[in-house]
């Protein structure tokens, strides 16, 4: 079984903030998907659903998560279409919202939990908590809480990439808030001048915080901006997880290529307010719930990919890896008092 899907670009969005993919389309392309890949996109799509769903109950409920929570609930679509598209040896680099970006690379659900919660099984030994996890072992090179932080470390990895001549490519996620930044200015620039194999990939949920993006640019679409760097820029459907791996499986074929990096931006929405503790109220109720229709795995499954019945085992399937991943991480032990200074090299 294989699916032939077409991808559609962003011209323009609706009164409530939608893109108009349903009333100003352009045709993008075809390409078909064999169902091993159609499985993978649905299941990875439903590990971040259901991993985020848990963590906020445990933030609320139980208070075992310290510090801030920035979930990723209803971006998956984002995160699982671009890596469902990479090598275990590529790269990530990720956000202060990045527990899609870790597990739609491969991480294990216990080990994020863990972290989460501060625990001594989790990636950082528990020192990283929610916005700074990272996995070396699966070269995701870590998320941080500074906006823009890991944009140019893409560009390093890239640089590395191609300095020993391998084809490894890049994935970079930051927020159309960080698009602002001048550190992404500079490495895109300098990536389009070296040609380096990295997809800058924008998810652009229409709020930087509590800002919406309307009130800080005048373009409609921030992948406008790539032709200045001189390098392709695509919009698509961050709702849609075909449209994403379609747009996604361009850019890493270009990269591994040796044709340089591509702007990819995915109008998105994330289900709750920017952490924990917002309760979004800056975001008018209608937008949100016209929003809240599109949700990606939703979408995935009134398209009939793949049978009804295939799709109840995975949601199943999953939900019993989060449950074993929360006795996992509650069992887990804190750091020793004596572990503070370890694995600190400044």
């Amino acid at each position: 079984m294989s699916l032939v899907i077409t991808q559609y670009v962003s011209v323009g969005k609706t009164e409530v903030g939608l893109p108009c993919f349903f009333c100003e389309n352009t045709l993008a392309g075809t390409m078909e998907v064999p169902k091993e890949k159609l499985i993978q996109l649905y299941t990875t799509m439903v590990r971040i659903r259901q991993f985020e769903e848990k963590a906020y109950d445990l933030f609320a409920r139980a208070a075992a998560i310290p510090g801030p929570l920035h979930l990723y609930a209803g971006q998956e679509a984002v995160a699982s279409g671009v890596c469902a598209n990479l090598r275990r040896d590529d790269y990530i680099t990720s956000t202060h919202r990045g527990h899609g970006h870790c597990i739609a690379k491969g991480a294990k659900l216990d080990r994020m939990l863990a972290e989460l919660m501060g625990k001594k099984t989790g990636y950082c030994k528990g020192k990283g908590g929610s916005m700074h996890v990272a996995d070396l072992a699966l070269n995701n090179l870590g998320a941080t809480a500074v906006v823009g932080g890991m944009i140019p470390s893409a560009v390093g990895a890239g640089l590395s990439a191609k300095m020993r001549g391998t084809d490894q490519v890049v994935a970079c996620f930051f927020g159309e808030g960080a698009s602002n930044n001048g550190v992404f200015h500079e490495s895109l620039n300098l990536a389009a001048v070296w040609s380096l194999p990295v997809i800058f990939v924008c998810e652009n949920n229409l709020y930087a915080m509590g800002t919406r993006v309307s009130n800080i640019m005048l373009l409609e679409n921030i992948s406008e901006r790539a032709p200045g760097y001189g390098m392709p820029g695509t919009t698509v459907d961050g709702m849609d997880v075909m449209a994403v791996y379609k747009a996604a499986s361009e850019a890493v074929e270009r990269a591994r290529k040796g044709n340089g990096p591509t702007l990819m931006e995915c109008k998105t929405y994330r289900w709750r307010g920017h952490s924990r503790a917002d309760p979004g109220l800056y975001r008018p109720k209608q937008e949100v719930e016209e929003w809240r229709k599109r949700d990606p795995i939703r979408i995935f499954r009134e398209a009939k990919h793949l049978p009804e019945e295939e799709l109840n085992r995975i949601d199943s399937d999953v939900e019993a890896e989060v449950e074993a991943a929360v006795k996992f991480a509650t069992e887990s032990p804190y750091p020793d008092a004596e572990d503070a200074l370890q694995d600190v090299f400044a």
